[in-house]
């Protein structure tokens, strides 16, 4: 395992659109933890491949009892609206207010390439679907309501 380099907004592998993972093999396994760890270094709660480089769709959450992956997610429905900070690693040190479904069901594929579902309510469908638009070539910026500064994010 070891640590990869998560890119700044500035790179344009952040703004390209991933391609599906076609081979699920040691390789693929590899990416997949070290990906997770350089995510917990982070001390993030989701992470993108395009993120450390690779455009691949994959993506990591760190669901707090589990750790998630999720290859070549789809996103099958989500439903309500919330509204809060939300950050991006590869946007250090900013946040906005963003608005989001409240609820979210992906369905993808597990390391091995069997398919599953998992949905989730208030920071894992936000989280679902902030990580998910990163393999379109999207960040998050695109949604922000206004930026917080230190102190509103506090309050948060």
């Amino acid at each position: 395992m070891a640590l990869r380099t998560i890119f700044t907004e500035k790179d344009p592998a952040l703004h390209k659109v991933c391609r599906p993972v076609e081979k699920f093999d040691k390789r693929l396994a590899a990416l997949l933890e070290d990906m997770k760890e350089t995510l917990l270094d982070a001390g993030g709660v989701g992470l993108a491949a395009p993120q450390v480089g690779i455009l691949r769709r994959i993506v990591v959450i760190d669901g707090g009892d589990e750790m998630l992956e999720l290859i070549n997610p789809e996103l099958l429905e989500s439903s309500g609206e919330q509204e809060g900070p939300e950050g991006c690693l590869s946007v250090p040190g900013e946040w906005g207010l963003v608005k989001r479904p409240y609820y979210a069901k992906v369905r993808a594929q597990d390391r091995h390439g069997e398919w599953f579902e998992v949905e989730g309510e208030e920071l894992m469908a936000r989280c679902f679907c902030h990580e998910l638009e990163h393999l379109d070539g999207h960040l998050y910026r695109e949604h922000v309501i206004r930026y917080l500064t230190p102190e509103e994010l506090e309050e948060y």
